[in-house]
């Protein structure tokens, strides 16, 4: 009775071992997947699909014609998610996203409001140029965002599960533009940073996209895998010292004691989210690697995306030439 019940443990545990792996080996393929179509993006496509894996929503900041949309689109593709794009406008309006309550005619003449979804009912939700709308409308993904429903008509509306926000910046062209508040910013669990390819990788891109046959993406997972895949780092265990070095680099990024000689420099700083983030970000990024276990190094490598726009440098420190990435990186260095 003692060795069976032993063999039946052994079995269980060798099927979790096992679906592990598949999930993994699912996120590697995705990964390569979208690296047949994105070139020169490495670090970009990693923390995209680290922001996913994680559940949390990514704000791409670049100039255009970085391939912002199509990365989103290939996503889509690739994790077999209903993936939809809103080019945010000052004109638009906040039921141009959510949808909005008619008044139909039915048989017999009688009338009652019919609830039509917007672009934000999709797994995967591509807000480009999100700052060129008004606070009214950006405002209105907020609930969305962090409670995965919208109110209409006071009427509450589930979204898709699974449901993300990947949202597009442009640094440069600032007029006419309603920078995002503090408190949406907070919402994104990583500010990714999408800079010019190398020399290779544009040779690449030149051939690809203007042959007479342009690569495709291709669906490697779906939007269950995906909820799997989710679930899995979540149940990835942290070591003692990451969860040590986490709480050292969110606390030392605050104004007082923890930030040491720092704290002159830091107006303001990033709250418990951030620490949250990290936690499930360096989690991601090990499985996305193939590793079952997060490590410090994991914490030194998304330091940067996870905390800089949560935090907010003083007029001094800016007039010092600082910088909130170069603060970050510093902070990093000290845990690393």
């Amino acid at each position: 009775m003692t060795s069976a019940t032993g063999e039946n443990f052994e079995s269980l545990d060798a099927m979790i071992v096992r679906s592990a792996e598949a999930t993994a080996a699912n996120v590697r393929a995705a990964k390569a997947g979208i690296g047949q179509v994105i070139f020169g993006q490495e670090a970009v496509v990693e923390r995209t699909l680290i922001t996913i894996l994680s559940g949390g929503h990514g704000l791409l900041v670049g100039v255009p014609g970085l391939a912002k949309t199509k990365l989103v689109e290939t996503l889509g593709t690739v994790l077999g998610l209903d993936a939809r794009r809103v080019q945010f406008t000052p004109d638009l309006m906040p039921s141009d996203i959510l949808g909005a309550e008619v008044l139909e005619e039915g048989a017999g003449g009688r009338r009652s409001f019919r609830f039509i979804p917007g672009p934000v009912f999709a797994q995967l939700l591509m807000a480009d140029e999100i700052n060129r709308a008004s606070p009214r409308t950006q405002s209105a993904l907020l609930q969305s965002m962090q409670e995965g429903h919208v109110t209409v008509a006071g009427v509450r509306h589930d979204l898709p599960k699974p449901f993300h926000v990947l949202a597009t910046q442009n640094p440069l062209e600032q007029e006419g533009t309603y920078p995002l508040p503090e408190a949406q910013l907070d919402r994104f669990l990583m500010e990714i940073d999408v800079d010019y390819p190398d020399r290779d990788a544009e040779r690449r891109i030149l051939f690809d996209t203007t042959s007479a046959e342009e690569t495709k993406p291709k669906a490697v997972m779906t939007a269950d895998d995906l909820a799997a895949a989710q679930r899995l780092v979540r149940r990835l265990p942290v070591g003692e010292s990451v969860v040590e070095a986490i709480l050292t680099l969110v606390r030392s990024a605050r104004p007082g004691p923890d930030a040491g000689a720092f704290s002159k420099f830091i107006a303001w700083g990033p709250g418990p989210r951030a620490s949250q983030s990290l936690m499930l970000a360096v989690r991601a990024r090990a499985l996305l690697d193939g590793r079952y276990a997060p490590s410090v190094d994991d914490v030194v490598a998304l330091a940067e995306p996870v905390l800089k726009h949560r935090m907010a440098l003083t007029f001094a420190a800016r007039a010092d030439g600082e910088t909130v990435p170069g603060l970050v990186a510093k902070l990093a260095a000290k845990i690393g």
